[in-house]
């Protein structure tokens, strides 16, 4: 074992003197002696301590040589008492590496762990000490980590918060992690501090991540729940510096400060606090917060009271100050929804329905009425109000006539005139809810003195929709005002003085419809008829369609009622003038109203020519209606034989689903004249638009027509056509079917590559349900015959046949086995049989 002068005596080994050897020829070689110290690993610690300490004073400024050997040494002594000399003899090597290797941080880490691990305190924290002196700035973040966790285990917090303190100088961006500490050692007055300070300051970056605003709620939350611990701050002037910063946050400021008064034993000042706060919060948000626990604070309190009262056995309701602590509380919950309301005004003060709700609220109350709506026609500004400003200056005034106070009433309707509303409605609202005032009071002459004002003409003449222009200069072309004085002037004024009004309103050109049948009315109540049908023809020359329908319905009616027939060709004048340009959708009742002129006073074929007309200018979804009518009066007029071309023209024109009712009800009526060959051709005409498949009905009415008249030709001739139509629609429905799979194995590529009958199921489904869809629209898609129709011929079943005859006739039709062979041919034996529609059905009808 060497001394620590260098010389003790040396016993070698026979496997020792290759390295010995190697060491003498080379003495400063690091890799001759980890390879000697690598061999020696496994013999006794001491013979390998001494080649380190031998290999160190050749080589003191080896880091790799003096890193292993301290090492090693700690290994020596992992596991024994703390109070054993080898901590000191490993102690010392430190000591005596850390002259040479002071500038390794490794080295200092190391060091201080271990004297860490020995629990010396003071010897540990100098060491850190020295290893801060020792290494670069830059080598420092290595070594704090170390040495905080090593001062927060220890058991007083004065060596850590002079360390932090000293920590913070270098790094003050872990300020929060000095706070935290503080907090749970307890020195809150510093945190405060702490807290404070990275708050102010502007350029402060929360590492966890932590607002500005988070941080100063923190604050606040620290010094107002301890008001006794933190006494180096102005709690205060901090909260109410966060007022001021914070507007959107105001809730939880406020109840902070409340809270740090409530704590510090000042209640009145805690009260102070809550009325301040919800008298300037401008958010619900915040008022609720407030409210709620300025509410629990006086609960608290007085259940407070009522626990001391109870402990001192005092009787409760001899005490005072519990009746005034209930008082407030009462007081509080009773002013809630004015504070509310005082809110959200001051959120925005031109909301008009916050100002009635207001006044609603002081209800019973006048002169806290009076002074609200005072406060509201000041305050609210017209052209950024939230509702209809009018109305405030209107409630105003109502409340003064209300409690009989009519010239303080038109007072305010004075000024409210003289107001520049944003709208012109405004404006004229107040003008019509002055004149109807006076008009409850009797003071008619005043209302219609009122109205005469309202729309005189001022000096300086504006556009209605001008907003460059006050609206005083354009209230003269409101139709609401000029409304209401002509009906003051038809109750309460002269005939002239009330014509003059309406004949002002149409050259203003403001009027509506409504306004010129109400002066046409007025002219006929007084009978100037002449003088009303002028009104409704300067009417219709003022408006177009659809406006001009109601003035051409009512002076049409009108004129018909006054002359009847008398003047005839001015009635044809005025109807053809009112359907020149009349839109479809408005043509029927103009038309029907001709027609009835034509019926009652003029010629039955100009009722037909109209009812012709109407047939073709009215909407499409209406000529089916239309024809109806005309058929019904075509029939009453000239018979049901002259009703036999309308019919075939409903039939040609309307659509499939109309016609199909025209064929039948024309049918019908040829059946009822005794006309069976022309209801049949109606009938074989029909069944061309007719899908056995979807028109059921169809078919069963030509059944049932046929047992009644036919026989048994007629019978099999009908089911004939029935399978030919039928074969007509497959065919199309089949051909469909094919240019849709060809599609779509065109598109996909799959259906084509299987061989027949290896079609998957889902295809084939697939296929049928498009084959269904596309005869559904092939069916309303399908155009109407115009010509020909074909026939098949194919073999009807001899029980089928049978059961016809038999209902037919049944005493008389008797099909035997020999009559079966008569028609007996195969499928491919289809012969068709084509006939001209208009020669076999309606040619013969003509020539009747």
């Amino acid at each position: 074992m060497p001394s620590l002068n260098g010389k003790a005596d040396v016993i070698f080994e026979d496997d020792d003197l290759p390295y010995e050897e190697e060491i003498i020829r080379n003495p400063y070689s690091v890799k001759c002696w980890m390879r000697y110290i690598e061999f020696k690993q496994n013999g006794l610690k001491t013979n390998l301590n001494m080649i380190y300490e031998r290999a160190l004073k050749e080589l003191p400024g080896s880091y790799k040589l003096w890193y292993n050997y301290l090492r090693e040494r700690r290994k020596q002594v992992k596991g024994k008492c703390i109070t054993e000399p080898a901590y000191e003899e490993a102690n010392n090597c430190h000591e005596r590496a850390l002259v040479f290797m002071h500038k390794m941080p490794r080295i200092w880490l190391d060091y201080c762990q271990f004297l860490v691990l020995q629990c010396k305190i003071t010897r540990s924290r100098r060491t850190f000490d020295r290893a801060l002196r020792a290494l670069p700035v830059t080598q420092h973040p290595r070594i704090w980590p170390l040495y905080l966790r090593f001062v927060h285990n220890l058991p007083v917090p004065e060596t850590a918060v002079r360390v932090y303190r000293r920590y913070l100088k270098l790094s003050p961006e872990n300020a929060e992690e000095y706070i935290g500490y503080l907090r749970t050692v307890g020195r809150l007055d510093e945190a405060a501090v702490r807290l404070a300070a990275i708050v102010n300051d502007e350029n402060f970056v929360s590492k966890e991540g932590k607002s500005n605003y988070q941080l100063w709620h923190e604050l606040c939350d620290l010094i107002s729940q301890n008001p006794d611990k933190v006494t180096s701050l102005n709690v205060g002037a901090i909260i109410r510096g966060g007022l001021t910063r914070f507007t959107d946050q105001l809730g939880k400021l406020w109840c902070s400060l409340a809270d740090y008064y409530i704590r510090s034993g000042h209640f009145e000042k805690a009260r102070d606090v809550y009325e301040e706060a919800i008298l300037t919060v401008v958010t619900v948000r915040d008022f609720t917060q407030v409210f709620d626990s300025y509410a629990q604070f006086e609960e608290s309190m007085i259940a407070a009271k009522m626990e001391t009262n109870s402990e001192m056995g005092q009787d409760e309701e001899d005490d005072v100050d519990l009746e005034l602590r209930l008082a407030r509380f009462e007081q509080l919950i009773a002013r809630r929804p004015l504070l509310l309301n005082s809110v959200l005004l001051r959120q925005n003060p031109h909301n008009v329905h916050e100002w009635h709700k207001r006044v609603k609220l002081y209800e019973g109350t006048p002169r806290q009425i009076i002074n609200t709506f005072t406060e509201a026609v000041q305050t609210v500004d017209p052209m950024k109000a939230t509702g209809k400003p009018h109305s405030l200056w209107v409630c105003f005034a109502k409340f003064y006539e209300e409690n009989e106070q009519l010239d303080d009433a038109r007072t305010i309707f004075e000024k409210a005139t003289k107001v520049n509303f944003k709208q012109v409605d405004d404006l004229a609202a107040v003008w019509c809810e002055y004149g109807e005032m006076e008009l409850r009071h009797e003071n008619y002459d005043q209302a219609l003195r009122i109205l005469r004002k309202a729309t005189a003409i001022p000096s300086k003449k504006a556009e209605y929709f001008d907003s460059s222009e006050p609206v005083q200069n354009r209230v003269y072309k409101s139709l609401k005002v000029w409304s209401m004085l002509a009906d003051l002037e038809e109750s309460l004024g002269t005939f002239q003085s009330t014509k003059a009004v309406y004949d002002r309103i149409i050259d203003l050109r403001i009027a509506t419809p409504q306004i010129i049948i109400n002066y046409a009315m007025f002219l006929e109540e007084h009978n100037y008829f002449e003088e009303s049908f002028k009104a409704y023809e300067r009417g219709i020359a003022l408006f177009k369609w659809p406006n001009v329908y109601d003035i051409w319905n009512t002076y049409l009616t009108k004129f018909i009622d006054r002359y009847g027939g008398k003047k005839l060709e001015r009635a044809r004048d005025l109807f053809e003038q009112a359907l020149d340009g009349c839109p479809a959708k408005f043509a029927k009742t103009i038309y029907l109203l001709y027609a009835k002129l034509e019926e009652e006073y003029g010629l039955a074929r100009h009722a037909m020519a109209v009812y012709e007309r109407a047939t073709q200018a009215v909407e499409p979804e209406e000529r089916h209606h239309m024809f109806n009518i005309y058929i019904k009066r075509a029939a009453e007029i000239y018979g049901v034989t002259y009703t036999r071309a309308i019919y075939q023209k409903a039939i040609e024109v309307l659509p499939d689903e109309h016609a199909r009712d025209m064929c039948l009800r024309f049918a019908d009526m040829e059946s009822k004249l005794g006309e069976i060959d022309r209801a049949r051709a109606i009938y074989s005409y029909c069944s061309q638009i007719c899908d056995p498949r979807l028109t059921a009905n169809f078919w069963q009415t030509w059944k049932e027509f046929e047992i009644r008249h036919g026989n048994e030709d007629t019978i099999r001739e009908m089911l004939r056509i029935k399978r030919s139509v039928q074969a007509t629609y497959n065919t199309q429905v089949n051909f469909m079917s094919s240019q849709m799979l060809k599609a779509t194995t065109s598109s996909t590529g799959t259906v084509s590559d299987l061989a027949p009958g290896q079609m998957g199921i889902d295809d084939m489904k697939m296929l049928e349900q498009k084959a269904q869809q596309l005869a559904a629209e092939a069916e309303l898609d399908k155009p109407k015959p115009k010509e020909k129709i074909l026939f098949v011929r194919s073999d009807t079943s001899r029980s089928e046949l049978a059961e016809l005859s038999k209902q037919a006739n049944p005493d008389e039709i008797n099909i035997d086995d020999e009559d079966e062979d008569d028609d007996d041919r195969g499928p491919d034996e289809v012969q068709l049989e084509q006939k001209s529609i208009p020669t076999a059905v309606f040619g013969g009808l003509k020539e009747d």
